[in-house]
């Protein structure tokens, strides 16, 4: 590659990233969840969609125990990736972000059951969120989905277990949700009973939110049976670019103590994305 073709590139690239970066707009809308006897605001990004005919759908995308930004405070590669891609469906995509209104910047180093952000939080955001949506002129409030990853991954279920009661008594009710590798033990001991169509993509090899649980659930659900997808030698975070590496600030996972894995995988990542958009679009018509 010519030096003149790698300045093009890069050129090409910077600008696809300004561009994905300009394309947000920074939102509030309350949660379900209160705080100081009120209901607590939160921050989101909104991606719209190209103007199109009538109101069109929209995905909410949950983030892991990271949080949504990256080091620099902006949003990082996945959020702003996964909704370029959403957008350029001709859907409309809202990032969640649970953790900054709370005084969290990341929960990943906390211990299960000491956690600030709790479950119940997250799911209280989800809901809220999915009324705010609603609202919007510019959203169809039958063609709304819910897109989380890990932790988001388990929101996404909590969300639409009817075997909660908050859920179960919620009208509004999401037409699809799609869950990356989430931890799906405590819906498991609960009993799921989806409220819409749930895809799941789950690694093989992951030792943070193992697949075990996640079969068992799909298999254990009430009606419509979620559907389950896993790649085998596939760890945690597949869908992204970054190297596999030993995250031993973990103090969860399979091995507590020994720290988990995390990193991309190309195969699983480009047939998780397909399957994704594939599993979309057919709910969403």
């Amino acid at each position: 590659m010519s030096a003149r073709w790698r300045a093009r590139v890069s050129c090409a690239v910077l600008a696809l990233s300004a561009g994905l970066l300009q394309a947000q707009t920074r939102v509030e809308l309350p949660s379900l969840d209160r705080h100081e006897g009120r209901a607590l605001s939160l921050n989101g990004h909104w991606f719209a969609a190209a103007a199109g005919a009538g109101p069109l759908p929209t995905i909410l995308l949950l983030h892991g125990c990271g949080g949504p930004y990256n080091g620099r405070g902006q949003l990082d590669a996945r959020m702003r990736s996964y909704s370029a891609l959403l957008n350029a469906e001709g859907w409309h995509a809202l990032v969640l972000d649970s953790l900054t209104p709370r005084g969290e910047t990341e929960l990943c180093t906390q211990k299960l059951g000491s956690r600030a952000v709790t479950m119940t939080n997250r799911r209280r955001d989800a809901l809220g969120a999915l009324q705010w949506l609603a609202a919007r002129p510019e959203v169809d409030p039958a063609r709304i989905a819910l897109l989380g990853w890990s932790n988001g991954g388990s929101t996404v279920l909590a969300a639409t277990n009817l075997s909660v009661a908050e859920v179960a008594a919620e009208p509004l009710r999401p037409r699809a949700a799609v869950a990356f590798y989430p931890g799906c033990e405590n819906d498991l001991k609960r009993g799921y009973a989806p409220s819409a169509p749930l895809l799941m993509l789950v690694g093989g090899a992951d030792d943070w939110t193992p697949a075990a649980p996640c079969e068992a659930l799909a298999k254990a659900s009430a009606a419509p049976r979620p559907q389950l997808t896993v790649y085998p030698g596939a760890y945690h975070g597949f869908d992204g670019t970054a190297p596999l590496r030993l995250r031993l600030d973990v103090p969860n996972g399979t091995r507590p103590g020994a720290g988990v894995h995390v990193g991309g995988q190309a195969e699983a990542r480009a047939q998780s994305r397909a399957q994704l958009l594939a599993f979309l679009r057919e709910a969403l018509r």
